[in-house]
């Protein structure tokens, strides 16, 4: 009889093929996600002219999504242990795709919020299982680059949202990249018939035949018969509860830290893509110009994503992201010098760099940290509780801009979140990590 040690198959396992599909789907459905996160900040300078609303109400209304992402995250990520994730992902972009789009034929901001709050589970319910998914199938080797590399489609989705914004926004109005969100509905079938179903739920289902198939693809070398004995990890056979299990084993104080560091990172994000281009047209630039800005920050996000992605399976992950969150501050806080609109650009870029960029990464470690058996619920719980950062930043900045502050105060604001962010990564028990 035949043993084959799938975890081990696929830590050593060669790039082919195989790997290369699973990333292409995972980053396609992440483009899609980040558009439709995007999608707010590069309309709402327009939804505020139109809908006459205060820049306090606006921040609600671009926290409703994000109100609903962190109750996506945190029950798409335990249902899809029990439905798989391939279903679990196409709820998902059926949730965010439709009711994204529907929201653009709001003309009030109640109804606006109520569906990109349903929008915002979608959305939220994505990301714990597309990094869990990417985890499982990449090799060890580059498991942190592909996973950053798939990750680095949230900043090309903002990059799409305010690209067309500032093509299509000024002449057609603000509802057309809402609508161009629903098109992606329509690859869900496809979702469905080419997106490999998670191992890990296969071996629940004792689904052999699919597991096999497989594992074949991973190791196309390895031959597989009816004597062959898939070996799995212990910790997936393991029945108790999956959200008690982030706190034993010395994991407490790490999944704490990790929370920490997921609430201040995207408290940094979701402050900048909420309002710097309201931020950039109230320091005097043109609605095409601050979108540009928009533009350079997810830019600096895709080199912040790949440059992450490779220091962190090069050096140590956990000090890689502590660097990046510290020097997200960093730049922030340059964000107050006097700067040339070009080094303006730059610095923009870095931050992109430093904060998008360093959130993927930390759902790649986070993904890394967890065993197997719990990976969807520990980046649930992380990204849901995190999303009380995301929550919190376009009402404080949004009512810091109601005040009429000076516009530094909200960069010192923001960048004070790299800091803490930093201070709660270096706390995290490396030694505890799942192998």
């Amino acid at each position: 009889m035949q043993y084959i040690d799938v975890q081990k198959t696929v830590d050593e396992a060669k790039l082919n093929k195989f790997h290369l599909k699973v990333l292409f789907w995972c980053f396609l459905i992440i483009v899609i996600d980040g558009y439709d996160i995007a999608v707010a900040g590069a309309a709402i300078p327009s939804i505020m002219e139109q809908m006459n609303v205060t820049a306090s109400t606006a921040g609600f209304m671009a926290s409703s999504a994000l109100f609903g992402m962190m109750f996506g995250a945190i029950f798409f990520g335990g249902l899809s242990e029990k439905i798989g994730r391939r279903w679990t992902i196409s709820i998902c972009v059926f949730l965010f795709s439709v009711f994204t789009a529907a929201a653009g034929l709001c003309k009030d901001p109640v109804s606006f919020s109520v569906l990109r709050f349903i929008a915002g589970l979608g959305i939220g319910g994505v990301m714990p299982n597309i990094v869990a998914h990417m985890t499982e199938y990449a090799p060890k080797k580059i498991r942190s680059l592909m996973t950053t590399m798939m990750f680095s489609g949230y900043a090309v989705g903002g990059i799409l949202a305010a690209a067309l914004g500032k093509q299509f926004i000024v002449e057609y109005g603000w509802q057309i990249v809402f609508f161009a969100a629903g098109v992606p509905v329509f690859i869900i079938p496809f979702i469905l018939k080419f997106l490999p179903e998670s191992m890990t739920y296969l071996e629940k289902k004792k689904d052999m035949a699919q597991l096999n198939e497989i594992i074949q693809k991973i190791e196309p070398s390895l031959v597989i018969n009816n004597s062959t004995t898939l070996k799995f990890p212990e910790a997936i056979k393991v029945e108790s509860v999956p959200v008690a299990q982030l706190f034993s084993d010395g994991r407490l104080l790490s999944s704490v830290m990790f929370w920490v560091a997921f609430f201040t990172g995207l408290f940094m994000i979701y402050s900048l893509s909420t309002w710097l281009t309201k931020l950039m047209a109230l320091s005097g630039y043109s609605l095409g110009s601050a979108l540009s800005f928009v533009i350079a920050l997810n830019v600096g996000a895709v080199i912040g994503c790949a440059v992450g992605g490779w220091l962190a399976d090069r050096f140590h992950i956990k000090w890689v992201l502590v660097t990046m969150y510290f020097l997200g501050g960093v730049f922030l806080y340059m964000m107050t010098f006097d700067n040339s609109q070009t080094a303006l650009y730059f610095i923009i870029a870095a931050v992109g760099a430093c904060s998008t960029g360093a959130q993927i990464v930390a759902y790649a470690y986070c993904g890394q940290f967890y065993p197997s058996n719990i990976r969807s619920t520990g980046i649930g719980m992380a990204g849901g509780i995190g999303r009380l950062g995301a929550i919190m930043a376009p009402l404080i900045i949004g009512y810091i801009v109601a005040l009429n502050l000076p516009l530094e105060q909200n960069f010192m604001v923001i960048a004070a979140a790299g800091i803490i962010g930093a201070i709660g990564l270096a706390f995290i028990n490396h030694d505890k990590a799942a192998a």
